[in-house]
């Protein structure tokens, strides 16, 4: 089931791509993200309710929150870079090069939580790298 849902959110992360651009041609990038991010969490906080998800909130501790929170931090960055950057450049190299982020989980898996590089996974994200720059230039 985890691959059908890899995909879908494939599907998904390309339609933020052209919509994003669509609707960044008189907006600024930040004020956009800030949209995009009061509504994705008001989605979020609606589906985590109606899925009886709310009585687990006291079982976040600690540490798990602070990765949480980290991640968050993580994913907001990312996305004002990739708003400013789909407002500047090209819809299919912005998102080629932010593909890339699957060859960095690649090393900072491999760095942080001790996952093993693989000669399969090594060729893999050499052709990722290579197709990122082919669709970039």
């Amino acid at each position: 089931m985890w691959i059908l849902y890899a995909l879908l959110s494939a599907v998904f992360a390309a339609l933020v791509a052209i919509f994003g651009k669509m609707g960044l041609s008189v907006v600024d990038t930040t004020l956009a993200t800030a949209i995009r991010s009061l509504v994705m969490a008001g989605f979020l906080v609606i589906t985590a309710l109606v899925l009886g998800k709310g009585t687990l909130l006291g079982t976040i501790t600690g540490k798990p929150l602070g990765f949480i929170v980290l991640s968050g931090v993580a994913g907001a960055i990312s996305w004002l870079f990739y708003f400013v950057a789909l407002k500047a450049g090209p819809v299919t190299g912005v998102a080629a090069l932010d593909r890339l982020s699957v060859v960095f989980v690649l090393l900072f898996s491999v760095l942080f939580l001790a996952e093993k590089l693989t000669w399969k996974t090594g060729l893999g994200a050499l052709l990722i790298s290579l197709g990122a720059i082919l669709m970039t230039i």
